[in-house]
């Protein structure tokens, strides 16, 4: 279960009906979302998750996480594998029925609010591309932990004495420009 080459997920076609169906009964719910449920049924509906399955994608790579989804409003996000701090694989009846799961990312500074476009819906094999995500977390974890400990507190105190140098440069260069 290497991350060293991209993993490029794939998607279950089950999705298309899966949005379709719930979008539809969602806008049915309301009197006023009616008429609008009859039309996304009977064609629009079907087009838009076309054409959004066709748009779906997701890599993964030794660093970074990135997805792309939408239609007219395309979200396309990176994150950084170090950023995230969880992965939640989420299964219900209705998505067993269409045998889709979504894999909702929690990552680190994010309020309570933005995990709405941080979730995917449909990856085969859900639970193994989770899988894969917390390895390559892991991992990069463990090579900034060897990076650091390999870094004593001479190396950091030559880091910094670097630093001052370049600082003294630098107001010495203001200094003397006139003004």
């Amino acid at each position: 279960m290497t991350v060293d080459a991209p993993v490029h997920a794939r998607f279950n076609p089950l999705i298309r009906p899966y949005l379709v169906l719930s979008i539809g009964g969602t806008l049915a719910l309301t009197i006023v979302g009616l008429p609008f449920a009859l039309i996304w049924l009977c064609g629009v509906g079907q087009w838009w998750a076309r054409h959004y399955f066709e748009r779906l994608e997701c890599e993964l790579d030794a660093r970074t996480l990135r997805f792309r989804k939408g239609i007219l409003l395309t979200v396309e996000k990176t994150i950084p594998i170090e950023n995230i701090q969880d992965v939640t694989f989420v299964e219900g009846p209705i998505l067993k029925r269409f045998d889709l799961a979504v894999l909702r990312f929690e990552t680190a500074g994010q309020r309570q609010g933005q995990a709405n476009d941080m979730r995917l819906i449909g990856i085969i094999d859900a639970q193994d591309f989770r899988n894969r995500i917390l390895v390559a977390r892991r991992r990069l974890r463990e090579t900034h932990a060897e990076a650091d400990a390999g870094r004593g507190p001479d190396a950091t105190l030559l880091a910094l004495q670097g630093i001052a140098q370049r600082l003294d440069t630098v107001i010495d260069l203001l200094r003397r420009e006139p003004r």
